[in-house]
C-alpha cells in the first residue's frame, strides 16, 4: 500500500473537511466542512456537485434507516433535508455548552450512532464521548480535548475512539447491550502528525488519517502498523470505503492550521482524494431511529 498515489477527486478548498461517507443507495459521496460550515455531496467520479450551508458548525453526517440524513450540529443532532436545505432538530445534545462543538461520527451495526464532542479552542478535556441508540443519547466515556475516529471492528465487539491532541487511539471491549468496558490504548502515533478520522476494513485492520501527518495509516488488529499511503497536503482528516467492492476509498482533507506559505506549497489541502485498495472495507450502516 505504499506505493499508493491518492488522487483529487474535488478541489473544494474545505477549511475543516470532514465526515466522508459512502451512499451505496445513490452511488455518491457525502462530507462536511465543518469551519466553513458547509455539507458536501458529489457522484462517485466528482461529478454531480451540490453543496448546501449550514446554520452551525457541521461537524458529520450520517444515513438514517428512514431514508434522512442526520448530522451533527452545535446543539445536538438534525436531520437534514437535502431537497429544502432544512435542518429539523431531533435530539438536543451540549445545546447549553457554547465551549464545545461536536466533531467524529459513526453509525454500528445495530444501528446506533457513536459521536463526540470536543472543546472548540482546543485547551479544556471537556470533550465527551456519546452513544445515540434511536431514543436517547447516553455518555459513554469524557475527558477528551478532541474526540476523533469512532470505529468498530467487523464483529462489533471492538470500539476504537481517538484522543488527538494525546496522539493516542483507545481499543473498548463493547457488550451487546453497547456499553463499554476494559478501556486501553491500542496505539500511540509517535511518527509525526496526530491521529484523526479512522475506518475498518473486512479483515479488522484500522485505516488512520492523521492531522499534519501527510498520511492515513493502516494497523492490524493487535495495533501492528502494517503500512502508509502518503499524501500531498499534511492535514488528512478521514477516510471511507466505497464504490460497488468497497476498495475505492474517499479521503477528505483540511486548509485549517496552514500559513499562506504552506497554502501555496500545499495547492491541494482541502479537497476530496480517492484511491483504490486491495481489501474492501465494511458497508456504511444507517442510524435507526425510533419515533
Amino acid at each position: 500500500m505504499n506505493d499508493i498515489t491518492p488522487v483529487p477527486l474535488w478541489e473544494v478548498q474545505a477549511t475543516l473537511g470532514e465526515g466522508v461517507l459512502w451512499d451505496a443507495a445513490h452511488a455518491r459521496v457525502w462530507f462536511v466542512d465543518i469551519k466553513g460550515r458547509r455539507i458536501h455531496r458529489c457522484a462517485a467520479d466528482g461529478s454531480d456537485r451540490r453543496s448546501w450551508d449550514a446554520p452551525g458548525q457541521v461537524c458529520f453526517i450520517v444515513p438514517a434507516a428512514d431514508g434522512s440524513m442526520v448530522c451533527g450540529l452545535d446543539d445536538g443532532l438534525y436531520r437534514f433535508d437535502d431537497e429544502g436545505g432544512r435542518f429539523l432538530p431531533l435530539a438536543k445534545v451540549e445545546a447549553d455548552d457554547t465551549g464545545n462543538r461536536f466533531n467524529d461520527g459513526h453509525v454500528d451495526a445495530n444501528g446506533a450512532l457513536w459521536f463526540g464532542s470536543m472543546h472548540d479552542a482546543e485547551v479544556e478535556p471537556t470533550g465527551v464521548l456519546y452513544r445515540f441508540d434511536g431514543r436517547r443519547v447516553a455518555r459513554m466515556d469524557e475527558g477528551y480535548v478532541i474526540t476523533n475516529g469512532p470505529a468498530l471492528s467487523p464483529d462489533g465487539r471492538t470500539l476504537y475512539h481517538t484522543d488527538t491532541l494525546d496522539k493516542r487511539i483507545y481499543a473498548f471491549d463493547v457488550a451487546p447491550d453497547g456499553s463499554l468496558a476494559n478501556k486501553r490504548t491500542f496505539v500511540e502515533i509517535a511518527d509525526g502528525g496526530h491521529p484523526d478520522g479512522m475506518a475498518v476494513d473486512a479483515e479488522g485492520n484500522l485505516w488512520v488519517a492523521t492531522f499534519g501527518g501527510w498520511r492515513i495509516a493502516r494497523f492490524d488488529a493487535g495495533g501492528r502498523k502494517l503500512g502508509e499511503v502518503r499524501f500531498p497536503c499534511a492535514n488528512v482528516t478521514k477516510l471511507a470505503f466505497g464504490g460497488e467492492d468497497l476498495r475505492t476509498v474517499y479521503a477528505t482533507t483540511a486548509r485549517k492550521g496552514l500559513s499562506s506559505e504552506e497554502l501555496a506549497a500545499q495547492p491541494l489541502a482541502g479537497s476530496l482524494f480517492t484511491f483504490r485498495v486491495g481489501t474492501p472495507g465494511l458497508p456504511q450502516h444507517k442510524l435507526r431511529i425510533e419515533e
